[in-house]
């Protein structure tokens, strides 16, 4: 017999997205204070956290815009992102990002660009850069210590001409 206090995950489920909603409004009432707000995805309930310094949300559409200072933490995906305005697509499961972006994997990847559009369940970036820019991604590539290494190839002796 369940103690009449404790919550059925479904019910935590639900608080959890009710929560939302009343972040939100928070963050319009009390702009200057830095605010967060706590999706999660439908099928696995992870948590997705946005904090910035101004947040609205569209119950209709369930769209979060968060504007000023933008962090975003995605833990299940080992993603942490800084911007200057962020959209949480929770229906379209995609998240769009823009001004100065920069994102970290917790393996030291990270990409640089104006816009980057995160499809959550593609796992797939799609960064664009500012006009007359470039994007910069940056990989971390191990090399794995049992992988047989072929030696690199001799220079050529540098013949001097007069």
């Amino acid at each position: 017999m369940k103690p009449r206090y404790q919550l059925s995950p479904s019910h935590i489920s639900r608080f959890g997205l009710a929560v939302i909603p009343a972040l939100v409004c928070s963050a319009i009432a009390v702009p200057t204070q830095l605010q967060s707000a706590i999706a999660q995805a439908p099928k696995e309930n992870r948590p997705l956290t946005i904090r910035s310094d101004v947040q609205e949300y569209d119950s209709k559409t369930q769209v979060v815009t968060a504007r000023g200072n933008v962090q975003l933490s995605y833990p299940a995906r080992q993603i942490q992102a800084t911007a200057a305005q962020a959209q949480f697509f929770n229906k379209e499961r995609r998240i769009i990002m823009s001004g100065n972006v920069y994102i970290l994997q917790q393996d030291g990847s990270s990409i640089r660009g104006e816009t980057v559009t995160y499809l959550i369940d593609e796992g797939r970036f799609i960064a664009q850069p500012k006009a007359n820019r470039q994007v910069e991604t940056t990989y971390i590539v191990n090399d794995t210590p049992n992988q047989a290494k072929a030696p690199a190839p001799k220079t050529p002796a540098l013949k001097r001409t007069n």
